[in-house]
């Protein structure tokens, strides 16, 4: 996959294209349909594919207080277009002076006269340009004199919901990582770079690793089983999310402890995928309860990671450097 930053846009034309356009944060299960689809129509046309996306999201720009917490950065989101198949991502960067832009402008200047638009699938009630005037009546309207074909994809969902960011963010936050995975398609991920801590677990005899992560939204304060990819390996581990207030911690932090692993982790890069949450985080009495519940915490992970499943591991390794310049 091509990245089109926000130069390329500027000067770039692809000839003709095949395009859908929206934030695609999580790029959870119902992106997915949406980017097979385009892959069809692609295919069907025998013209390249564009996601088109912003960053940073819209309203981190127009109303920062509003902003949720992003599922995934964006290296982490152009990784998982990357694997849908998609032959370019169109990165667009959002201003303030952007969003000024009516729908018609947008759709003439970047879709069209850009990126050579010939078709485009948008999700349902997908909205853009100023003041979100823009929708599917906007392009249908502009479709003969523009020269391009529309579609737009009903909700995709299950069990009687449907596959969003929002709900795959609100399970996140409570914990329940288990049922992220369902909307998502994977286990939630996490990457970050290994430092020095407190060092009270390897005092404990569960030596963690102490990770600082770019990720903006971490899973409510728990214990989890988790999967680690640490360079090609793909290890068990438990991660402890919380303030360890059985040592009056003041900070909160993200500390994970490798099953049958020994090593040294240093500044190395993690990434840590959420299979189930295990516990809430408790004050212990003492160490010895302490070190009691942690043996009780490994001996469930093994329970749990032992019917992992693999196909929803996908740890994005971030080899590609994605910038945005």
């Amino acid at each position: 996959m091509q990245l089109l930053n926000c130069s390329d846009i500027a000067v770039q034309h692809i000839t003709k294209s095949v395009v859908t356009i929206g934030n695609f944060d999580g790029v959870h299960r119902g992106h997915a349909e949406l980017f097979r689809h385009l892959k069809d129509s692609g295919a069907r046309l025998c013209l390249p594919t564009v996601v088109v996306t912003f960053e940073p999201h819209p309203l981190a720009v127009l109303s920062p207080a509003a902003t949720p917490p992003m599922i995934t950065t964006f290296s982490q989101k152009a990784e998982l277009i990357e694997q849908s198949g998609i032959d370019f991502l169109a990165a667009i960067k959002f201003t303030r002076e952007f969003s000024r832009i009516p729908a018609e402008t947008f759709v003439r200047t970047y879709l069209c006269h850009v990126l050579g638009m010939r078709h485009i699938i948008i999700g349902h009630d997908y909205a853009f340009g100023r003041d979100r005037l823009g929708n599917y009546a906007t392009l249908a309207t502009m479709s003969a004199e523009c020269g391009f074909s529309l579609e737009d994809l009903e909700p995709v969902g299950d069990d009687g919901r449907i596959f969003s960011s929002s709900l795959a963010r609100r399970m996140i936050r409570s914990g329940d990582v288990s049922g992220a995975a369902t909307i998502l398609g994977r286990y939630y991920v996490i990457s970050g770079r290994v430092v020095h801590g407190r060092e009270i677990g390897a005092t404990l005899g569960f030596p963690t690793a102490n990770l600082v992560t770019d990720n903006e939204l971490i899973p409510m304060d728990g214990v989890y089983a988790v999967m680690v990819s640490v360079g090609d390996q793909l290890l068990k581990g438990a991660c402890n999310i919380g303030k360890n207030p059985t040592f009056e911690g003041q900070s909160r932090t993200i500390e994970v402890f490798l099953l049958d692993y020994s090593g040294q982790l240093y500044d190395s890069l993690l990434m840590v995928s959420f299979v189930q949450r295990l516990r809430d985080v408790r004050k212990f009495a003492d160490v010895a309860a302490l070190i009691e519940a942690i043996n009780q915490d490994v001996t469930l992970t093994r329970t749990v990671l032992a019917s992992v499943d693999n196909t929803m591991i996908k740890p994005l390794f971030g080899q590609t450097d994605w910038g945005l310049a």
